[in-house]
């Protein structure tokens, strides 16, 4: 078990920068869980810190250890990847033993090893196979059992379930944060899937282009997001984001689909002020609320059903979008009524995408400071 510092870390591949420098520290025995689109330079970190690339700036420290330089078999480091990279000419038990063989323990050592983490990953009846003979799931299990067996000090899990079909990505990563949480190994794990992302991570790192968009916990992410980024990122379906002004002294908006929405405090800003107002899916109530829905499709998921379709209306300008997530199997056509909940919304300046949030209230101590000083 250790702790991992990484400080100012940038990576250039000839002029095209893909990291532009993060900064972050994992506790000894945290799950951290980096995610993003496809390009935001996830897998990059990931393989920065195993020693696969050099960086172009900053530094990597592992349990009070500069491996900034080192080479990756100096830095007891595991790492799980996307496509098993098991030997195929090797059984079970030998994939899992190599480590162990090149270390030198003794053949007494080795067996009671690899036996003990096979029983652990269920693979005990499978150690005579070779991974052709194997599912893609047991593969997995090999490919994990395989970093487990040399009890490093940090595990790094490259996209580990995405060639997995959906039922053996449950399982497997119900089995790896078992795994994880039996072991208090610290890890950093790569991945796009967003249900990965919030079950796995004691905290996460949404990655933006190659900078840190929001670091914390997957709730406080979900709860409030840093900006818009973040916002339509994390979430399935994604977060509603609608242009608007403020008015009303701070105290309303006007979605530029034409509806005057109130807020639950007051804003600062002039009246006019750009903002995007954000609303989840499930945060959207039937009703009575100046919003209405042009419903274009309805996807029934059984316990739930999410309507797509375009804000209609007086003043709606006919190009925008919702989501709304409705409980059970709903029939509805037509054109909806909808209330945007004020203390569910989520605010965003216009112009920077980056969160805002309300003025906080003044406290009578404050406002009996402020007459006593008047006198």
């Amino acid at each position: 078990m250790a702790t991992l510092e990484i400080a100012g870390l940038r990576k250039s591949f000839g002029t095209t920068p893909v990291l532009h420098g993060v900064d972050l520290t994992l506790a000894d025995g945290e799950m951290l869980v980096i995610v993003g689109a496809s390009g935001c330079g996830k897998s990059t970190m990931l393989r920065l810190v195993a020693g696969l690339e050099t960086p172009s700036a900053g530094r990597i420290v592992l349990d009070g250890r500069d491996i900034t330089a080192l080479d990756p078999s100096a830095r007891d480091i595991a790492m799980v990847f996307q496509n098993y990279a098991l030997y195929p000419h090797m059984s079970v038990f030998d994939n899992m033993a190599y480590a162990l063989k090149v270390r030198g323990l003794s053949r007494a050592d080795i067996r009671r090893r690899v036996e003990q983490t096979a029983a652990m990953l269920g693979l005990d009846g499978l150690l005579a196979r070779k991974p052709r003979q194997l599912s893609g799931g047991q593969r997995q299990r090999v490919a994990m059992g395989r970093a487990v067996i040399r009890e490093p000090k940090l595990f790094l899990f490259d996209e580990p379930l995405s060639n997995l079909d959906a039922k053996l990505r449950v399982q497997m990563r119900a089995e790896i944060l078992r795994l994880q949480r039996r072991m208090g190994v610290t890890s950093l794990y790569v991945t796009h899937d967003q249900v990965e992302a919030m079950t796995l991570g004691d905290r996460l790192l949404v990655l933006h282009e190659g900078r840190p968009a929001q670091l914390a916990t997957p709730m406080e992410v979900f709860s409030n997001p840093a900006d818009t980024y973040v916002a339509g990122f994390i979430g399935a379906p994604a977060m509603n984001l609608l242009p608007a002004t403020l008015t009303s002294g701070g105290t309303a908006l006007r979605l530029d689909c034409g509806p005057l929405v109130p807020l639950a405090g007051a804003w600062a800003g002039p009246d006019g002020r750009r903002l995007t107002v954000g609303v989840r899916p499930e945060d959207v109530a039937l009703g009575e609320g100046g919003l209405s829905l042009a419903v274009e499709l309805v996807e029934r998921l059984g316990s739930e059903s999410l309507v797509h379709g375009r804000v209609a209306g007086a003043g709606a300008v006919g190009n925008e979008t919702l989501v709304v997530k409705l409980p059970g199997p709903v029939a509805v056509s037509g054109t909806i009524p909808l209330i945007l909940p004020a203390a569910r919304l989520h605010v965003f300046d216009g112009d920077t995408g980056r969160r805002i949030e309300p003025i906080a209230p003044e406290k009578p101590t404050q406002r009996l400071a402020g007459a006593n000083a008047a006198r």
